[in-house]
C-alpha cells in the first residue's frame, strides 16, 4: 500500500472512531485504559524484542548514546507505561466538563462545556514510550489518534500500536482510535501535514528540525512543542551542595531528554568556589565541557564556547559554561538564548527567587529544583502529549485538559433575534 492511501484509509477510520469516541463513558475509557495497561505487561517479551531489533539497527547507523537510552524499551519502562496509563484511567474526564453557565436577559441558557479536539495527529521521533503516551491521553479525552513515530522505532511502535489497540478494541473502543502510519516513507510526514479533511490537528514531538519541518509546512492546525535549551543560574547565595546536586542531575541524568539542562550560568562570588570541583564531577561523568574564557581557568578540559554553543539543544553529555556577575546578567543570557522551555534559579535569596520567576519567559521557572521535572508524569498528569512552549491554547506538558476545545450548549425557549 503506497502512504498515500494508507493516510486516506486511516483518516477515514479515525474520522468515524472520533464521533462515537466523544460519547463514550468514562467507565469504558477507563477500563480500555486497564487493559492496554494489563497487555503491555503480559506482551513484553514481545516488545522488547521488537525494540531489540530497533536499537540494532540504531548502533548500526551510529546512533549516539543519548538517543539510543530514548529508543531503549525494557521490562521496567515496560511497566513505567503501563503505569503512566493507569494513571490516566485515575485522572478525572475532561469531556463534559462545565467550565460555566449563564442565562441570559433574554432566557437564553448558554453553558460553556469541554469537547474532544476531534482527530489528532503526532508526529515523534525515536521515542516509543510517546507511542503509549499519546495513545492513553487521546483515548481518556475522546479524541482518535493517528500515530506517526520515527522510522528508528519502527517495530516497536508497529508492536505496541497492535497490543494496546487490539487491548483497547475489546474494551469497547470503537476500531480505529488508536493507529499508526506504518510506512517509513519521509514523504509520509509532508503529506500528513495536509489532512485537514481527517486531522483537526497536529502535534509534533522531537528535535528542532522535526518541529520546524511541521510549523513551515502544515495545514493542519499545530501546536507546537518546544526544543529545550534549559538554563539553570547558580546565585551568589546558593547553598553550595544543593546547587551541585540540582546542577549535576540536570545535565546528567538523562542528557537525551528535552527537560536536560543544557547551558550553567554561575555567579562570578562563587564561581571559585563551586566550579573546580562541580566540573571536574562533570568530566569523570564524561561529559564535553565548552565555557566562556572565565571559565576555562577552572578546569583543564573546558574547551572555548562558540556562540552557537549558547543556542544549542546538545542532547548529548555536552554542557555550556558561562560566569555572569549579577542576575540581570543571568537574566539576559536566558531572554537571548532561551527555548521558553524549562529554567532553574538556585538561590537562598527570595527577592532573586521572585524576580527570577517574574521576569524568566518560560513554561516552567523553578527555584532550587532540577528542570528535569518538567513533565507530565511529574507534574501528577499521568503522562504528557507534549511539552509545549507557545502560549496560545496550551502551555507546558499537556496533559488531559489541553486535549479538548470548547462548545457552547445553548437552550431556549422560542428566542428569535
Amino acid at each position: 500500500m503506497d502512504y498515500i492511501t494508507e493516510l486516506a484509509e486511516k483518516g477515514v477510520v479515525a474520522r468515524q472512531a472520533a464521533r462515537r469516541l466523544a460519547t463514550l463513558s468514562t467507565a469504558i475509557k477507563n477500563q480500555a485504559l486497564y487493559a492496554m495497561a494489563d497487555a503491555l505487561q503480559q506482551h513484553h517479551a514481545a516488545i522488547v524484542a521488537a525494540n531489540a531489533e530497533d536499537i540494532s539497527r540504531a548502533e548500526a547507523g551510529g546512533m549516539p548514546k543519548p538517543l539510543l537510552d530514548r529508543l531503549l524499551l525494557n521490562e521496567a519502562r515496560i511497566k513505567d507505561m503501563a503505569e503512566g496509563l493507569r494513571q490516566i484511567a485515575a485522572l478525572p474526564d475532561p469531556v463534559g466538563h462545565v467550565v460555566a453557565g449563564w442565562t441570559r436577559p433574554n432566557g437564553l441558557a448558554i453553558t460553556k462545556v469541554q469537547v474532544p479536539l476531534g482527530v489528532i495527529g503526532i508526529i515523534y521521533e525515536a521515542r516509543p514510550n510517546v507511542t503509549v503516551d499519546a495513545a492513553g491521553l487521546c483515548l481518556k479525552s475522546g479524541n482518535a489518534v493517528i500515530l506517526r513515530g520515527g522510522s528508528e522505532a519502527i517495530g516497536s511502535n508497529t508492536t505496541v500500536t497492535a497490543i494496546i489497540s487490539k487491548a483497547a478494541e475489546a474494551a469497547g473502543i470503537p476500531a480505529g482510535a488508536i493507529q499508526l502510519i506504518e510506512t517509513t516513507d519521509r514523504q509520509a510526514v509532508m503529506a500528513m501535514l495536509k489532512l485537514n479533511k481527517y486531522l483537526d490537528v497536529i502535534i509534533p514531538r522531537g528535535g528542532a528540525g522535526l518541529i520546524k519541518t511541521v510549523v513551515e509546512n502544515s495545514t493542519v492546525p499545530v501546536i507546537e512543542t518546544g526544543t529545550g535549551v534549559c538554563h539553570t543560574f547558580i546565585d551568589a547565595s546558593a547553598e553550595l551542595a544543593m546547587a551541585q546536586e540540582i546542577a549535576f542531575n540536570a545535565k546528567v541524568s538523562r542528557p537525551g531528554v528535552c527537560n536536560a539542562m543544557e547551558t550553567l550560568l554561575v555567579h562570578g562570588e562563587i564561581a571559585a568556589e563551586i566550579l573546580p570541583s562541580l566540573l571536574e564531577r562533570y568530566h569523570q561523568a564524561g561529559v564535553e565541557l565548552r565555557g566562556c574564557p572565565a571559565v576555562i581557568q577552572y578546569h583543564q578540559a573546558v574547551k572555548p564556547a562558540t556562540e552557537e554553543d549558547w543556542a544549542a539543544e546538545f542532547h548529548d553529555l555536552i554542557l555550556a559554561v558561562r560566569i555572569v556577575d549579577c542576575l540581570e546578567a543571568a537574566l539576559d543570557h536566558i531572554a537571548s538564548y532561551s527555548t521558553r522551555h524549562s529554567e532553574a534559579i538556585v538561590t537562598n535569596d527570595y527577592h532573586n527567587a521572585r524576580q527570577f520567576q517574574q521576569q524568566v519567559d518560560a513554561a516552567a521557572v523553578y527555584v532550587n529544583a532540577s528542570t528535569r521535572f518538567t513533565d507530565g508524569f511529574e507534574f501528577g498528569f499521568g503522562a504528557e502529549i507534549g511539552i509545549s512552549t507557545q502560549k496560545i491554547h496550551a502551555r507546558g506538558p499537556m496533559g488531559l485538559p489541553e486535549l479538548t476545545s470548547i462548545k457552547y450548549i445553548v437552550n431556549g425557549t422560542g428566542q428569535i433575534k
